[in-house]
């Protein structure tokens, strides 16, 4: 047994709540309930101890004494107890009830026992009662406060969820006391229980004669203020129940019996009327659940009110439909979203499912909708149907919509009720088939309301099949009337839908009429064969209207773009429902149709038109995407081999590459498409490029190669190891059989002079070569390592950049040692390092660049050298300035060491002078570098920092570590201020500064604002320096988005208080920057930053800052002019504030 001596000090901590604290007080609860829960403290003994703190006089003692029990008996719930102790603490506990000082104690005990689980030993039922008994005979619940009233709560819930036989021996004592507890309760999560508290009672009467009934209408009168809820409680205050919470929780109380009902209706039906926006909603929500659960015999009797009031709504809120199927949703009309008109036509679809027969009979003899189908047959046009019977048509379309696909009766009987009315609307009910090319006649021109509600009966049709998966459902809906009448009326709609079309064309095309028209022939042509089964005569006449739209139609863009849109949702429900006769027919006339609309030559729909269609024509399924896959890939050899001929023709394999490889292949892999085709399709242009008399020509145009380069890099780094390793073997093998490189000469004869003459057809194998080798995984092998190196090296010297880009790739992916089980390469990292930066050539003006093998007479230089200028060549500089770029970020990205020498030998391209030791020594500018030479060099910081979507990215497999940005940013930093610092040219400060920009851009924000104060300053000087040449526009706003995030974030406010008026008079010498205008945006944006900085710094800058900003006004861009506005009224109220330093 514990220590007396050390339980006696637990007790007195808890029960003096004088002398401790809080903490204290936990501290010592939770030890002694250890000590009980582990046997070192029997239960029976710590009720000795406590004996005079249970029965003191001194009611604060005995209060906490009884509090400590309870509690400790609360967290030792898991312990088994024996049925005598735990009926000796019933007793205990329930006579507890009657001390009010010491109430809560009571009832945490009382709530403790009866939430023990069976096993661990539970409350009689005997002792249930007694609890009960005590309960209603001491308990004021209302008189105590809301912790305690809580508990009341939690502890009547329980007992009607576990002890509810037991307290049926209570009577009429159990509903009084209830009502008694629950009656004028306001705190929300009190109310919570109390109204669940009414469900359990209603579950325990349920019989309709039983003792509730007579208490129902006390009970209703308990519950009805609290409807709707009025939530008055903040939603950041100590409790977390929403109004939502509460409002489903007095809901399920009304619903809980049908004893409710004569009380609950009439008071939601009053409150439909209501002018408060939650009494209006929650009466239609209340009203879909009570419904639900008062069954169709009960309200039958409120079935006239309830439809008046659903149409009043309907009438009220319902707005304008979007007649547009862009907006639109596929199967049905689209309107705008509103609460109102939500719960309304749930509520009248839960009704008709219910009691379908009443129902559609009160529709279907309703007053306002015969008079919509008496009125609409005198409108043929949209436009000419008054505003007020054109809400009225809204309305009464939504309900047909929901009457025809809730219930196959419900259904039956609105189709039923429409065929009366049809002599009065224009259509011929002669069942004879449709003209067999799909021509439709103007004369056929039926009324556009009748359509109107046509498409929403058809729509709701539709969607009632869709939710039919039971067998015995599809037969009702196959022999039932609204399936006999759509198979006889079938034809004749194809026609009046068709008829709107030709009428619409030629007139001024209106959105409603052809949207009525497109969407009519749609929704026909979208039914599930299984259920009702379309002539196919008609389902080929659809598409064959459709298509001849697309074709012959073009200059009429909406009439145009809907029938495409319609196309791709036919397309995409014949795929994904399997409807095999529709998808036969939807493929030899859209699909094929479509290929072959890719091959005509005509002037009138654009080449890149007839891409757009065929690949939306394609995204309706793997099957009709494969067929228009071979289409396309047929048109891109059959161009590529006339681009000698044909000027055209590179334009149109351009764009179908484009499309292939910007919107095909990912569909292709984000619907699960195999990588079939993608193989395929690289080993045909690699076959095509072995044709050197074909590309000869091709690779003339630039934007043919830059095309073939994208297509080639996308479609390999889509495929599999395996795949990549056929592509490149076979890419390797047209580069050294079809080129003039001498590939096996490369590692031991000298380059003679004129070999590296690279003609355009070399430049584009090998740059379609480096394409593959940029996209491949690092597992992939390449061949010949050891050669393509030296090749890819004088290569990039010739400016051509995928090379450069490879190099990085090789780079970037190569396993450091050859003993790595994952090396797949005949070379390694340190050796593929060693050939790039170790290979000595030499340049001479004769020929230019050849390798050196020591007995050659030149001059023997590496590839820095060749960046620092010893070639005596600018151009050649150049590109290897640009090749080292693309190397290094290779190196970068996996965190190579190597970089560190190539940004040196960058920084020496900026600096005047011969080679020098960075960053220490500046030396004197006995050499001036040429300003393109140093352009190149500050741009270099661009490719290594700046996220790249050509190579060296997650999408072609680079290796890409943690936060290289951050660590190149701060290894970079402190060089580059010591250099601008030291630079004694300005032309040297000028590039510097260039360099700077391009890493601060770049870098992440957060590496940015650690050293926000000593880059403030100059960046500054940076953004001045950026604004006098127009090409640097895009990194003039990337170094203002740097500042902008600097003043808007803490870390960076005291650097920007130090620098606030430089800052200021920097930002307006932006504000009429004429080059971008998000620069002119941005910079507006900054100063209405630079107003929340302390009054007494920017106060004397108000006045320029008004003036500067009154120009701005009258800007050309409208945004800028708005932000041009809040910035005035930002600065110009800054006279009212109080001065505070």
């Amino acid at each position: 047994m514990a220590e007396t001596t050390q339980l006696t000090r637990h007790i007195e901590s808890y029960v003096d709540t004088s002398s401790s604290s809080p903490s204290l007080q936990a501290a010592s609860l939770n030890a002694i309930a250890s000590l009980v829960k582990t046997d070192v403290l029997p239960l029976e003994a710590l009720v000795r101890e406590m004996g005079l703190y249970l029965t003191t006089t001194d009611n604060v003692i005995r209060a906490r004494g009884i509090l400590l029990l309870a509690e400790v008996i609360t967290r030792v719930e898991s312990k088994p107890l024996d049925s005598a102790t735990i009926h000796s603490l019933v007793g205990f506990f329930k006579d507890r009830l009657a001390d009010w000082r010491a109430v809560r104690g009571a009832l945490v005990g009382c709530l403790a026992l009866i939430r023990r689980k069976s096993v661990l030993g539970t409350v009689t039922s005997s002792d249930a009662t007694a609890i009960s008994q005590s309960f209603f005979q001491y308990m004021q619940v209302q008189s105590l406060g809301q912790y305690d009233r809580k508990l009341c709560f939690e502890l009547l819930d329980c007992l009607l969820e576990h002890y509810s036989d037991a307290l049926t021996t209570l009577g009429d004592g159990l509903i009084y006391g209830v009502c008694e507890a629950i009656d004028a309760e306001k705190d929300p999560e009190c109310l919570m229980l109390a109204f669940h508290i009414v469900q359990s009672l209603a579950q325990l009467y349920p019989d309709s004669s039983g003792l509730l009934a007579s208490f129902a209408k006390d009970i209703f009168d308990i519950l009805e203020p609290y409807f709707p809820i009025h939530f008055t409680h903040p939603s950041n205050g100590d409790t977390h129940v929403q109004r939502d919470d509460l409002s489903r929780s007095l809901m399920s109380a009304f619903s809980s019996t049908p004893l409710f009902e004569p009380f609950v209706i009439p008071l939601l039906l009053e409150k439909l009327s209501s002018s408060l926006h939650s009494a209006k909603i929650d009466s239609l929500k209340y009203l879909r659940v009570c419904s639900s659960k008062y069954g169709a015999e009960r309200i039958a009797k409120y079935a006239k009110s309830i439809w008046f009031s659903i149409k009043d709504t309907l009438s009220t809120y319902l707005g304008e439909p979007n007649f547009s199927l862009n907006m639109a949703p596929v199967d049905s009309i689209g309107f705008p979203e509103n609460e109102f008109v939500m719960e309304a036509l749930f509520l009248l679809q839960q009704l008709i499912v219910q009691n379908s027969s009443l129902l559609t009979s009160i529709i279907i003899d309703d007053e306002d909708v015969n008079i919509i189908f008496n009125t609409i047959a005198s409108y043929e046009i949209y436009d000419a149907i008054p505003v007020q019977e054109n809400k009225k048509l809204h309305a009464i379309g939504r309900i047909l919509y929901i009457a025809s696909k809730s219930t196959v009766t419900s259904c039956n009987a609105v189709y039923g009720g429409l065929s009366r009315m049809i002599d009065k609307l224009g259509v011929s009910v002669s069942n004879t088939d449709s003209s067999p090319n799909g021509d439709i006649f103007p004369s056929q021109r039926v009324k556009f309301g009748f359509l109107y509600l046509c498409i929403e009966l058809l729509a709701g049709f539709r969607e009632l099949i869709v939710g039919s998966d039971e067998p015995a459902l599809q037969y009702a809906i196959e022999h039932a009337t609204c399936c006999t009448w759509l198979h006889d009326f079938s034809s004749s709609l194809f026609n009046a839908f068709g008829s709107v079309l030709v009428a619409s064309a030629d007139r001024c095309p209106l959105d409603p009429d052809i949207y009525i028209g497109v969407k009519g022939l749609q929704t026909l042509a979208m039914f599930h064969s299984e259920v009702f089964s379309l002539q196919k005569s008609i389902f080929e006449n659809i598409l064959k209207k459709f298509m001849s739209i697309i074709i012959e139609d073009f200059n009429k863009k909406l009439l145009w773009e809907a029938a495409l849109k319609a196309l791709c949702h036919i397309g995409s429900f014949v795929q994904e429902f399997h409807e095999s006769e529709k998808a036969m027919s939807y493929g030899s006339l859209v699909v094929e149709k479509i290929v072959e609309f890719l091959f005509l030559d005509d002037i009138v729909v654009p080449f890149s038109v007839k891409v757009e269609v065929l690949s939306n024509i394609g995204m309706t399924g793997m099957k009709n995407m494969v067929t228009c896959l071979q289409g396309m890939k047929k048109a891109v050899f059959s161009n590529l081999s006339k681009v000698h001929t044909n000027s055209r023709s590179s334009e149109v394999v351009v764009e179908l590459l484009e499309c292939y490889a910007c919107k095909l292949l990912p569909w292709i892999h984000e619907n699960g498409g195999s990588e079939d085709f993608a193989v395929q399709f690289a080993m045909d242009i690699w076959s095509q490029a072995g044709n050197c008399t074909v590309f000869s020509t091709s690779f003339e145009e630039k934007g043919l190669l830059d095309a073939l380069i994208k297509t080639m890099k996308l479609s390999v780094g889509s495929c599999s190891v395996e795949s990549q390793n056929l592509i490149i073997q076979n890419a390797y093998s047209i580069l050294s059989s079809r080129t003039n490189f001498q590939l096996k000469e490369l590692e031991s004869l000298p380059l003679s002079p004129g070999k590296y003459n690279i003609s355009l057809t070399d430049e584009g194998i090998i740059s379609l070569f480096a394409s593959v080798v940029i996209a491949v995984c690092p597992k992939t092998l390449i061949p010949n390592m050891r050669v393509l190196v030296p090749l890819f090296i004088v290569t990039l010297l010739r400016g051509i950049v995928p090379v450069a880009q490879a190099l990085g790739s090789i780079l970037n992916k190569l396993v450091s040692t050859s003993s790595s089980a994952e090396n797949s390469s005949d070379i390694t990292l340190e050796e593929a390092l060693d050939a790039i930066f170790n290979t000595k050539l030499w340049f001479s003006s004769i020929d230019m660049l050849q390798r050196c093998n020591g007995t050659s007479n030149g001059k023997e230089i590496v590839l820095s050298d060749i960046c620092l200028g010893f070639a005596n060549d600018k151009l050649l500089q150049i590109n290897a300035i640009c090749g080292l770029s693309w190397i290094g970020k290779g190196l970068l990205l996996r965190g190579h060491e190597g970089i560190k020498d190539i940004t040196i030998t960058f920084l020496e391209c900026l600096i005047p002078g011969t080679k020098s030791a960075l960053p220490l020594v500046m030396k004197s500018e006995d050499q001036i570098q040429d300003p393109l030479v140093m352009k190149s060099a500050a741009d270099a910081f661009h490719v290594l920092m700046s996220d790249s979507e050509v190579c060296l990215n997650k999408k072609f497999h680079a290796t890409i570590r943690p936060l290289y940005k951050q660590r190149f940013f701060s290894s970079m930093m402190p060089i580059l201020l010591q250099l601008i610092a030291k630079a004694y040219s300005s032309s040297s400060r000028s590039f510097l500064y260039r360099a700077l920009a391009h890493v601060l851009s770049d870098t992440p924000m957060v590496a940015v604002l650690n050293d926000a104060k000593k880059l403030v300053p100059v960046l500054l000087d940076c953004l001045s320096m950026l604004t006098e040449d127009i090409q640097d526009k895009d990194l003039l706003y990337g170094l203002l988005l740097v500042l902008s995030g600097i003043l808007t974030e803490k870390n960076g406010k005291e650097a920007v208080i130090e620098n606030a008026h430089i800052i200021i008079n920097c930002l307006i010498k932006l504000l009429d920057y004429p080059h971008k205008m998000l620069v002119r945006e941005t910079a507006i944006q900054c100063l209405v930053a630079l107003s929340e900085l302390p009054h007494g710094r920017i106060y004397p800058m108000r006045t320029q800052v008004l003036r500067a900003i009154s120009k701005s006004l009258d800007d050309t861009k409208r945004v800028v002019r708005h932000e041009a506005v809040k910035c005035r009224q930002t600065w110009a109220s800054m006279s009212s504030r109080t001065l505070h330093f």
